[in-house]
C-alpha cells in the first residue's frame, strides 16, 4: 500500500511539475513577443499566434522553419536580432494561443 501511494504521489509530482515549466515558457514567450516583436509587427501575440493551428506550428517548430515563419508573418521582423533561446518560448505560447488553442481571456475571437 504504501509503494502505491508513493508512486502516485510521485506521479502527481511529476505531472505537476511539466505543467508549470510549460506555462513559464508560454509567459515568457508572450513577454519576449512583447518586448521584441510587438513594435515591429505592429499586432499582437495573439494575432500572431492564430495564423495557424496547434498541429501546423508544430509541425513548422519541428522542422526548423519557425523563424523563417515568424518573418513571413512579420515581414519587417530582424530575426538575426531574436536570440535562438527565446525561439521554444514564443512557439510555446504560438501553440497554446493557435486557431484551435486556448481563447485568450475566454474571449472566443
Amino acid at each position: 500500500m504504501r509503494k502505491i501511494i508513493g508512486v502516485v504521489a510521485m506521479s502527481l509530482l511529476i505531472s505537476i511539475s511539466i505543467t508549470t515549466s510549460s506555462m513559464a515558457g508560454v509567459k515568457k514567450g508572450q513577454r519576449l513577443y512583447k518586448k521584441n516583436f510587438y513594435k515591429t509587427c505592429g499586432f499582437s501575440s495573439v494575432t500572431f499566434a492564430r495564423h495557424h493551428l496547434q498541429a501546423e506550428w508544430e509541425n513548422i517548430y519541428d522542422t526548423g522553419n519557425f523563424p523563417k515563419e515568424a518573418k513571413n508573418i512579420c515581414p519587417k521582423l530582424n530575426i538575426e536580432t531574436i536570440d535562438k533561446k527565446w525561439w521554444k518560448d514564443i512557439y510555446e505560447y504560438s501553440v497554446k494561443y493557435a486557431k484551435d488553442g486556448v481563447p485568450p481571456n475566454g474571449c472566443n475571437d
